[in-house]
């Protein structure tokens, strides 16, 4: 076989099921040899295995918790602020050397060290906060008795529970003078259940207490949320024992922390000078733990996501490991697994070359097995075509080795929009950001992204094609900010002098070059001009659009040499399709190619005659052309004809070849039987293999097997009659978007000219200077925010559905296998990615 790659852009790439022979002693070394190579996608032989029943089950779960442990130590770092170090040289992750297992398992054992420590320093400090917050609150408490027990305090006078918002205002020394029964309980409470606990406390004591409370300045530690939050200081003062334990219970039911406060002022200072004293020592101790942790996460932060890529590789290797049969009597394992045919060279080049580097001389054996089995699909892109490819997989995965879609829509994509969106000054708008994403694409790539800004900069080329495609359709429409140019003679010539009040009808003196003239800016009907311009073109160019791709039918007929599809599918629709629609499409370039003033007769409505078409066939009430009203029958019948010959002729095919026993196989598995192969003799080596390896994991990837029926065949038929017949004229219409956008662009640009900057150019003076520079960056910020992302995102999306359906469905199957080889990808290799998806999750 040849080392040339296939471009594998227009077709995806021919694809062989290769079975491998590996020994056990090299089998790890293989899958990561593979792995860098990444074109094998491997299919599991063994699904009928549980997955806890599999060979490599325990080094997996090994390999399951140091990931956890890691995840746990990216927990920290963003605990802590620690930024996770990402070099360059991580980037390439198939340029990694290959790690032993002793490498591994060191892996291993270090992480179980460190979260062991780091759990104990997590914990400590946790105790440590915890002390510092409990004597910080009793602190709050001890500098709040001072006006809890000598200033004045609101009371609830008893008997009355009426209103809470009545109080008056007594000395605590005089309310409890000569009784000793009166007590008190103190505490911290968060500040917004401050106001629950006095409401129940007033209900359930009936108003009994005195309650008073002091805002905590700043915010403080709490527990239970680890957050800081905001608290207050309280003191209730009441009657008896039991009353102020039922006060305590309450309280503490409300998250507050009580606290024993002394009535006394210097036994209160003590206590004050105490608590001070063993702050400053907690302060000192949480201080030395906290840098002791820090240096040790920045130490892990500079290694972390290098170890993790090594654990996330090594495990992706044993689940696919897990994938092999095992030769238990010649030590080897067996798989299998779809290879594009042009790379299987080279990878048994780069198997044999990691065999020899191993200095061992049990080679891998590779070989080429025979199957009806579909192929998945598989297309080679590049940084420019990937984004416009996976705008067609996004709808479906191509059938294999049909027709790709993603290759017209490079083209076709961006000037769709542009049709919508043209305007030369927001194309140039659009261009910018394309160029500012494409230019600095190596230094984005490097950078966390946003789901949205992701997107964007891998779609930079479809942007810049979009902004350079709408400058073009912009100055077709000679369009800049919803203004005009004057880059060539206008074609018509404006009357000298007229009287006042009579309508201004211009003269036409030659031909404007390319594009729309500027005259017709500011006319009165330039938007009845421009609305019937473009709504024809809007017909043509979907015309254009849905006949080259309904050819690409006929080109995946030629290929899969389905000859009845080509007979029974392809040429009565394209008679009928071209037979009214391309019709209408010449008409109006041949109406466009009169001049129906010189002939000094009224130019035909193209709709009416196409609808008389059908109701009054052979009545022309104006005639376009000579011979019209028989051109029309002789189409009317053709499109006549073609319904019933879609209807009949492939169901009657079938029912004859069923007589004559005849198998019809999928014309994707006669390409992949190869040539000289019979059917029998490839079901035969199927079953062979079948039965070696018990081989049932892919049934669902069988394209034959299954005979399909006479009525499946008719009801098959009938709705693809029926949709296609309709789907030419929901289609046709379907166009007219391009028409309807590019209409409400034009006119809601030249809205907000007019609004916004156009109002400052009739003011002079300084408050003229003024108001041009305020709105000015008022439109300005209004056409980027409305006309270029609003705007654009809607005529993006219209571009996509005329794409999906209305191109797509002329010849796209869409039934194909996406291809997955196994391969070591960055992005699945991310500790930051793999970190924030645990937390979604969870």
């Amino acid at each position: 076989m040849s080392d040339h790659k296939e471009e594998a852009i227009f077709r995806s790439a021919e694809m062989s099921l290769l079975q491998f022979y590996i020994p056990q002693e090299i089998s790890r070394e293989a899958v990561y040899t593979m792995g860098k190579e990444g074109n094998v996608q491997f299919r599991d032989l063994n699904s009928k295995v549980r997955s806890f029943q599999r060979s490599y089950v325990n080094e997996i779960r090994k390999l399951d918790n140091v990931q956890r442990q890691y995840r746990y130590f990216y927990t920290l770092l963003e605990n802590h602020n620690i930024n996770l170090l990402e070099t360059e040289d991580l980037l390439d992750v198939n340029n990694l050397e290959t790690p032993t297992t002793s490498t591994v398992d060191d892996h291993a054992e270090n992480a179980e060290i460190l979260e062991k420590r780091l759990i104990q320093m997590e914990d400590a400090m946790e105790q440590i906060k915890l002390q510092k917050t409990d004597l910080e609150q009793f602190r709050y408490v001890l500098q709040a008795g001072d006006q809890f027990f000598n200033a004045k305090i609101d009371a609830m006078p008893s008997g009355d529970n009426h209103s809470l918002g009545r109080r008056d205002s007594i000395d605590f020394e005089a309310a409890t003078a000569g009784q000793r029964s009166v007590s008190y309980v103190t505490g911290v409470i968060p500040r917004d259940k401050i106001a629950s606990l006095e409401q129940i406390l007033w209900r359930v004591l009936r108003g009994n207490l005195l309650f008073s409370h002091i805002e905590i300045n700043e915010p403080v530690y709490d527990s239970n949320s680890k957050k800081y939050i905001a608290k207050n200081a309280f003191i209730i003062f009441s009657h008896g024992d039991l009353i102020l334990d039922r006060i305590r219970k309450i309280a503490e039911s409300l998250d507050a922390k009580l606290y024993d406060v002394d009535k006394s002022t210097q036994r209160r200072s003590h206590q004050l000078i105490d608590i001070n004293r063993s702050l400053n020592d907690l302060y000192t101790v949480l201080e030395t733990t906290t840098t002791t942790l820090e240096s040790e996460l920045i130490a892990i932060s500079g290694e972390l996501n290098h170890w993790f890529q090594i654990i996330c590789k090594e495990k992706h290797v044993f689940e696919t490991l897990n994938k092999f049969n095992f030769d238990t009597n010649r030590k080897t394992l067996i798989a299998e697994g779809w290879v594009p045919k042009d790379e299987i060279n080279n990878l048994q080049d780069c198997l044999n070359q990691m065999t020899s580097n191993l200095g061992l001389d049990a080679p891998s054996i590779i070989q080429v097995l025979e199957t009806n089995k579909v192929p998945p699909t598989f297309h080679r892109t590049n940084k420019f075509t990937i984004a416009f490819q996976n705008i067609c997989d996004s709808y479906g995965i191509a059938q294999y080795r049909e027709v790709n879609a993603g290759l017209p829509t490079i083209v076709t994509f961006p000037f769709m929009f542009a049709i919508m969106f043209g305007d030369i000054g927001h194309g140039f708008l659009l261009t910018l950001a394309g160029l500012l994403l494409v230019l600095n694409e190596k230094k984005i790539g490097t950078m966390k992204r946003g789901e949205i800004f992701d997107m964007a900069y891998i779609g930079r080329y479809i942007v810049l094609l979009m902004g350079v495609f709408s400058m073009y359709t912009g100055f077709l429409y000679n369009d800049i900010f919803s203004m005009t140019m004057t880059l060539f003679k206008s074609g018509w010539k404006w009357p000298e002098s007229w009287n006042e009040g009579d309508p201004i009808a211009a003269t036409q003196v030659g031909v404007y070059p390319m594009g729309l003239d500027s005259a017709w800016h500011g006319t009165e009907n330039a938007l009845l001009f421009s609305n019937s311009y473009k709504m024809k073109l809007s017909v043509l160019m979907g015309f254009i659009h849905m006949t080259y791709s309904y050819m690409f039918s006929l080109v995946n007929h030629l290929y899969f040499n389905s000859v009845i599809d080509i007979v029974a599918n392809f040429i009565p629709g394209l008679i009928f399709m071209q037979g009214i629609f391309g019709y209408l499409s010449i008409c109006i370039v041949y109406k466009w190619s009169i001049d129906w003033v010189k002939d000094e007769r009224p130019a035909p409505a193209l709709l009416n005659m196409l609808i008389n078409m059908f109701l009054s066939p052979g009545v022309v009430e104006e005639e376009l052309y000579p011979h019209q009203a028989k051109v029309q029958v002789v189409l009317l019948v053709l499109a006549l004809i073609c319904v019933p010959w879609l209807l009949i002729l492939k169901p009657l095919h079938f029912k004859l070849s069923q007589k004559n026993n005849i198998a019809l196989p999928a014309h994707d598995d006669i390409e992949h039987m190869g040539a000289g192969s019979t059917e029998n003799e490839i079901l035969q080596s199927n079953n062979d293999i079948d039965e070696i390896y018990d081989d049932e994991a892919d049934d669902d990837e069988a394209g034959a097997g299954h005979a399909e029926e006479f009525g499946d065949v008719i009801i098959h038929q009938v709705i693809h009659t029926i949709e296609f017949c309709l789907n030419c004229v929901s289609h046709t219409a379907s166009y007219l978007r391009l028409w309807a956008l590019s209409l409400a662009h034009a006119q809601l640009s030249s809205v907000l000219w007019s609004m916004t900057i156009g109002i400052s150019f009739g003011v002079h003076g300084l408050g003229g200077v003024l108001m041009t520079v305020f709105l000015f960056a008022m439109w300005f910020v209004l056409t980027v925010c409305i006309l270029v992302v609003m705007e654009g995102t809607s005529a993006m999306l219209h571009s996509l559905r005329l794409h999906w359906v209305e191109s797509m469905s002329k010849f796209f199957v869409g039934d194909g296998i996406e291809y997955l080889p196994f391969e070591f990808l960055y992005q699945d290799l991310q500790l930051a990615v793999a970190a924030t998806s645990t937390k979604t999750s969870n």
